[in-house]
């Protein structure tokens, strides 16, 4: 593609420009508005200064990567509320056998799930667990947090919905879920494996602690820590705020137990619902009342409502429980409550408890399910936006009642960033510069030969920390396809395969890599359990070397 004219050339490059500063450098000091409104500013100075026309804008937006994105968005809220990820975090400290331990475990569960649950939502789950193990144990939280976020960039290059730029190549390339998977999991196992041993050698002396019994590794994360806070893609640079479901219930269950009409009693008519043992076939509710009477043991009977019949126990057996119903007595008796009403409304407490377990369970179950479907479907080569939006659809209908809850935590701003950028790259890529510039590097950058391949991976490289890893794939997917395909036709689709290794991995190199890296940064700095900062130099000190040898190797691995 030729060069437009020179009007075109430079006010398509200004308004690029102004979009790159502002997505690499969202709090601007001149314009803090952000990346998404960067996003559409760019795209409206591409119209504005007719580089494209506004039919070639709606045009440039690519319907099923948002389809997609947004569907496994859906998804994750979903797992979220069943579970998953606190289930992982737990994992993070279970049987612990040392901080050595738990930085392999966190490179490994990172990459595993950032690679079906997107790289951005694992590191904004797991940032919180990463730092209370820090503060447990008294270790330094850097290792950890490197070890969070490369292996989180790393493991999301096997799969196509790993994170936004494969997401990309995968549409643009049409290449299927298990031809991606199987052409990049080799480079992705043995990245993993070799950014572990980086990370070891580097902070090998911070990790060699003592056991100590109070704080020792082996403790486990409590449930109560692992429900206190929750997914939200609308919101992941921010602190996350306590599980709101966990809260209703708890709410539910306090409200349940402090009857108005027993004030101070609950604790004493819980501890005698504990000791007493119920039959169903014992009781049922009357129209005026839940009563029972009690006519086992004892000569006369009292009529309360109904007929039932109730088996005392036997106190003589139980000292304590006497000294703790007769206190319960003589409260009962100044209220004018009948007795035998309390361990009934205990029992109906519990009842409804169970059941509401039991509903949770199959909750649970229906949402793994449905996730594993939509990988089935996946590796099934079926079309993977409407595979997504399958899924997600299918579990709001499956939730039965208002999704409203749910989809407000999807983050529309990051779909109306990817909408604007869209539109400036395609924009952009109207002015001819891009063709220019890669008319000149590609001959020299021909896969056909390792030379050809290194110099291929630096121009990614560079182009990935400089102008961010989607926009760069946007820039160079087609050209470098079409530079493959002339040399044949089976090239093409391992050069598809090194462009998303090299531009997640490039992710690494400095913490404005990759958004993976800066969600992690401020995670830390917010966090309220161990506030940390991690500092640009201390992550390009890890990154470059990480960055460097992980490429190389995985370049080796990639297969067409």
């Amino acid at each position: 593609m030729e060069l437009a004219s020179a009007e075109k050339v430079v006010l398509g490059s200004i308004a690029f420009a102004i979009f790159w500063v502002l997505a690499v450098f969202p709090a601007v000091p001149f314009l803090p508005i952000g990346r998404t409104a960067g996003s559409l500013l760019g795209a409206m100075l591409m119209v504005l200064f007719s580089v494209i026309t506004p039919d070639q804008a709606y045009a440039a937006i690519d319907l099923p990567i948002l389809g997609l994105l947004f569907g496994t968005m859906v998804v994750s809220v979903y797992l979220e509320s069943a579970d998953m990820f606190k289930y992982l975090g737990i994992f993070l400290s279970w049987k612990s056998m040392g901080a050595k331990d738990l930085l392999c475990r966190i490179c490994i569960i990172s990459a595993i799930s950032s690679a079906f649950f997107t790289n951005d939502t694992t590191c904004v789950v797991l940032t919180e667990f990463v730092l209370k193990i820090a503060k447990q144990n008294n270790i330094p939280p850097h290792p950890f947090l490197l070890a969070l976020a490369s292996s989180a960039n790393i493991g999301s290059a096997a799969t196509p919905i790993g994170n936004p730029q494969n997401l990309v190549i995968a549409i643009q390339s049409s290449i299927s879920f298990d031809k991606f998977l199987l052409g990049i999991l080799p480079a992705m196992i043995l990245g993993v494996l070799v950014n572990s041993v980086i990370l070891l050698s580097m902070f090998w002396k911070s990790l060699s602690i003592e056991k100590d019994e109070e704080n020792g590794l082996t403790e486990m994360i409590s449930e109560e820590d692992a429900t206190s806070h929750q997914f939200s893609p609308a919101t992941m640079l921010h602190a996350i705020s306590l599980n709101s479901q966990e809260l209703n219930s708890v709410t539910e269950n306090m409200n349940g137990r402090s009857s108005p009409n027993l004030n101070g009693n609950a604790g004493h008519a819980e501890t005698l619902g504990n000791q007493i043992n119920l039959g169903e076939s014992d009781m049922r509710e009357a129209s005026t009342g839940v009563v029972v009477e009690s006519t086992r043991n004892s000569s006369a009977s009292k009529e309360v409502g109904v007929g039932d019949n109730f088996p005392q126990t036997r106190e003589e057996n139980f000292p304590s429980r006497r000294s703790t119903r007769s206190g319960l007595n003589e409260r009962i008796e100044m209220m004018n409550i009948p007795e035998v009403a309390i361990p009934v409304q205990l029992y109906v407490e519990e009842k409804e408890s169970l059941t509401k377990r039991r509903k949770k369970l199959l909750w649970k179950t229906c949402v793994y399910l449905v996730t594993v479907g939509m990988l089935i479907a996946f590796l099934k080569g079926l079309n993977m936006s409407w595979a997504a939006l399958t899924a997600a659809l299918t579990l709001v209908v499956l939730d039965f009642k208002d999704a409203r809850q749910c989809l407000e935590k999807v983050s529309y701003s990051l779909l109306v960033f990817f909408c604007g950028m869209f539109i400036t790259v395609d924009g952009f890529n109207r002015t001819g510069i891009p063709s220019t510039l890669w008319d000149l590097m590609e001959p020299h950058a021909r896969i056909n030969h390792v030379s050809g391949i290194i110099v291929l991976a630096i121009i990614i490289l560079v182009l990935s920390n400089i102008a961010s890893n989607v926009p760069t794939v946007l820039l160079l997917g087609a050209r470098v396809a079409a530079s493959a395909a002339a040399i044949s036709p089976g090239k093409e689709k391992k050069a598809w395969l090194i462009l998303a290794w090299v531009s997640t991995v490039a992710g690494n190199l400095s913490l404005l890599g990759s958004a993976a890296n800066l969600i992690v940064c401020e995670q830390a700095r917010n966090s309220q359990v161990f506030g940390y900062t991690l500092s640009f130099w201390r992550h390009l000190k890890f990154g470059v070397p990480s960055t460097l040898i992980v490429t190389a190797l995985g370049l080796a691995l990639i297969r067409g």
